[in-house]
């Protein structure tokens, strides 16, 4: 197979590490962004050279580019200043020196923000599957990383994995940002997969709640609504949540510790309320803990890599089986314009959106080309 293997690289490369929102305009002095080009230079052993072809918008991208001197800690360290911004994405192999990966595979993982990039193979998740004849979009939604959390995030951290073959007399389980990415993919695990006699959604408009029930779950509301909580504690009733995943922390977090029944567990996968410093992460309620014996468990995917091709298995034959919806499961946003540099500058603009509160439903990736 003969490629051309280009001689270039055009990256977003982190400018000015923010303090709060991120500033997505480039050229100015506190742009948190800035584009470089930069030479490809010859491969090593164990390296790839991949075209990115598709990005995924994450979370948890922003506690990635917080300052080194900020004091937060996080699981990920913090990206130099000057260094391509990185992101969980979808590529083709132009030129391997990797004896895992070959040229032309379609292959998943840790990237960055650029038309081409040198990654090590050990950044590499897996390659795309063929004879599945399905879109390469599904890779970073309903069959990527965003659903092995929701997968792994109940069955390991959340301690329902024997649900998936014996179904439960009663589980109640609420989640926040369900209509988003992960907390989509949330709701349809528990009550297709794992037989949850009740799924509640928590979300950011009367529309996302009409598609979150959609999805399966039995009530959804809108947390805008000033009355939101008197609506889901007149939908309870004397129940109480068995298992709670949050994913925004802040005040939703705070109200949901007053719902958990005892010996509940609070599945801690996100806190996208405070990324922006918008919110305190202040738990005002820590007592509702320590007197219902609740489980706060912190949860990081990549802490259960070994159990990713097992989720991956479960997910595909659920896809097959029609448990899991792919109509809407993904929302792609292209770039526009001829000139590569102009192009990549809308890359920030798309993934800022996670954080405005008016992102699509489902997972939001991003098309180079």
């Amino acid at each position: 197979m003969s490629t051309t293997i280009p001689k270039l690289a055009t990256q977003v490369v982190l400018h000015q590490p923010p303090t709060g929102f991120i500033r997505s305009g480039f050229g100015q002095p506190d742009s948190t962004f800035a584009i470089h080009e930069t030479e490809i230079p010859g491969l090593q052993n164990g390296q790839l050279l991949i075209e990115i072809l598709l990005i995924s918008n994450d979370p948890t991208q922003r506690g990635w580019i917080r300052s080194k001197h900020s004091g937060i800690r996080h699981y990920a360290p913090a990206i130099e200043v000057g260094a391509p911004m990185e992101s969980y994405a979808l590529g083709k192999v132009i030129e391997s020196k990797s004896e895992k990966y070959q040229q032309g595979d379609i292959v998943t993982g840790k990237f960055y923000w650029a038309d081409f990039a040198i990654v090590e193979e050990n950044r590499v998740f897996n390659k795309t599957q063929p004879d599945l004849k399905v879109p390469l979009e599904y890779y970073l939604s309903i069959l990527g990383m965003t659903s092995w959390t929701a997968l792994l995030g109940l069955t390991e951290a959340g301690g329902l994995k024997k649900y998936l073959t014996e179904k439960p007399q009663k589980l109640v389980v609420l989640v926040s940002a369900a209509s988003g990415a992960t907390g989509s993919v949330v709701v349809q695990v528990a009550k297709h997969l794992l037989g949850a006699t009740k799924v509640i959604g928590i979300t950011g408009s009367d529309e996302k709640c009409q598609w979150v029930n959609s999805l399966g779950a039995d009530f959804s509301v809108n947390y805008k609504d000033p009355n939101y909580q008197e609506k889901l504690d007149k939908y309870l009733g004397d129940e109480l949540v068995d298992v709670y995943f949050d994913n925004v922390g802040g005040l939703i977090l705070n109200y949901a510790l007053t719902k958990m029944a005892k010996y509940g567990t609070v599945i801690s996968c996100g806190s996208i309320a405070t990324y922006n410093g918008a919110e305190q992460a202040n738990v005002s309620n820590w007592r509702e803990i320590t007197v219902n014996s609740l489980t706060v468990k912190g949860f990081i995917v990549t802490d259960y890599y070994a159990q990713i091709p097992e989720a991956v298995q479960i997910l595909t034959k659920a896809v097959k089986e029609g448990k899991l919806r792919t109509k809407d499961a993904y929302h792609v946003e292209t770039l526009s314009g001829n000139d590569l540099s102009a192009r990549l500058e809308q890359i920030p603009k798309i993934w800022d959106q996670l954080f405005s509160g008016e992102k699509p439903n489902g997972k939001l990736l991003t098309k180079l080309k």
